[in-house]
């Protein structure tokens, strides 16, 4: 039983990292962003009548 715990101290330990946390953060604001001008594109694309 002791592996077990090891095992998920080791992997909280992981998802702690910096790389890990950037990679998330990044995907996130990329996804926002992505979404935000799926829905409200630019009107260099897309003028108003």
């Amino acid at each position: 039983m002791q592996k077990s715990n090891d095992q998920k101290s080791y992997f909280l330990r992981y998802l702690s990292l910096a790389p890990v946390l950037a990679v998330i953060s990044i995907s996130v604001a990329f996804s926002t962003w992505a979404f935000f001008n799926y829905f409200l594109p630019d009107l260099l694309f897309h003028p108003m009548p």
